[in-house]
């Protein structure tokens, strides 16, 4: 399904910035605005573009709050947020780079101030892991203390805490749900500040927040459910086959194997299982140049799976599935899928999850036809929220 671009890549990056705009992260219009002004793949173009349309939003949202008007200096902050994030987003070629830096930093800036204008601002937390710490952002359903259903989340492999608000929090709080948004390693600001890189044994990051999160006030012990956004939905599911506190789990989508998702000729992977790196480094960086989502794929694997080279990445991928692990998951599962996913379409993901599964199980695949059928059902929000929520709702 076309939105805005015919490149596949911009074309679901505007959908999911747009996507947003469900619960103010976004105005319509002004995306259509830079769509028109962006050639497709022209990543240049794309942050400027971005870039001037954040700019002009934030000062939006300065003169706003200056005068006193707190809702539309909310509002216009949020906007400013998603859009920095999405300037940003396919700055790979150097991800440390300072326009990268300084991009990323605005976003976070921009989503605490308005955040800070929010009915209820989330309390920003730092939740102890392995000598250091992760940052999170607890949203109180309330200031009662009772105890409520909460949701943990977190993303997948370019997700931001901050956007952990438009994925899950804000649906959550209109449900009188807590929610507790983390960002663990390989993911955000853990990755950018302290250099760590995504590990397959999530359960040994998902444990130490759920020991965090049941110290939160008004959080139900006995309903407690993990939702994994994107590849989180496979760290989700491996966290939860060994952290058996949690009432339910989410795989937001299905995710099987990281190995699969790698489509590339059988000679290539035949010189990466046989060592020669010297002929398939140099085929998988110019298959990677020939489009802008295999090239920006490729450079954020690399840097949040600690890969040098891309025969590297391809050893390291194998690791991440859930074949070895999915028959121990104890808690229900809700397995969501989407028709037209541009990562895993065709390669029965959420299938090999839901037939894995020994647990109560439920399997849902958005499509097309009711405009939920882009990866995590983006430009679909409140359709996903809505039967997520259902189903958490009959599940805690």
């Amino acid at each position: 399904m076309k939105f805005l671009f015919d490149d596949p890549a911009f074309d679901y990056q505007a959908l999911r910035t747009a996507g947003y705009a469900d619960y103010g992260g976004a105005q319509l219009g002004e995306v259509m605005a830079v769509a028109s002004r962006v050639p497709g793949g022209d990543t240049d173009g794309w942050r400027h573009a971005w870039t001037v349309l954040a700019d002009r939003v934030h000062g939006l949202g300065r003169t706003a709050r200056e005068e006193g008007r707190a809702e539309d200096a909310r509002a216009a902050l949020l906007r400013a947020h998603n859009y920095y994030r999405t300037a940003e987003f396919f700055q790979r070629d150097d991800p440390r780079d300072a326009e990268a830096l300084r991009l990323m930093r605005l976003s976070q800036e921009t989503f605490t101030a308005a955040a800070g204008l929010m009915d209820r601002p989330p309390l920003p937390v730092r939740i102890p892991y392995e000598g250091t710490t992760l940052p999170g952002h607890f949203y109180a359903a309330d200031d009662s203390g009772e105890p409520r259903p909460t949701v943990v989340h977190h993303g997948g492999i370019d997700s931001t805490l901050e956007e952990g608000y438009f994925f899950v929090a804000a649906a959550a709080l209109a449900r009188g749900y807590n929610c507790l948004c983390f960002e663990g390693p390989g993911q955000g600001s853990v990755l950018r500040d302290q250099g760590l890189v995504f590990r397959p044994d999530w359960e040994r990051v998902v444990t130490p927040v759920v020991d965090f999160a049941l110290g939160l006030p008004g959080v139900d012990p006995d309903r407690l459910a993990l939702v994994g956004t994107s590849l989180g939905g496979l760290l989700a599911l491996r966290a939860a086959a060994h952290e058996h506190r949690l009432a339910a789990a989410v795989a937001h989508d299905a995710v099987w194997q990281l190995g699969d998702v790698v489509a590339l000729p059988p000679f290539v992977l035949e010189w990466v299982e046989q060592g020669c790196d010297d002929f398939a480094n140099p085929v998988m960086w110019g298959i990677a140049a020939q489009q802008t989502f295999t090239r920006w794929l490729l450079r954020q694997a690399l840097w949040t799976f600690g890969a040098a080279t891309p025969a590297e990445l391809l050893r390291v991928l194998p690791r991440f599935g859930l074949a070895d692990v999915i028959g121990e998951v104890r808690c229900p599962v809700l397995v969501l899928d989407a028709e037209e996913d541009l990562f895993f379409a065709g390669l029965e993901h959420a299938k090999k999850v839901y037939t894995g599964l020994n647990s109560p199980k439920t399997l849902y695949v958005f499509t097309a036809d009711e405009g939920g059928g882009a990866h995590c059902h983006s430009g679909a929000m409140r359709l996903y929220h809505e039967r997520l929520f259902t189903w958490l709702g009959d599940t805690l």
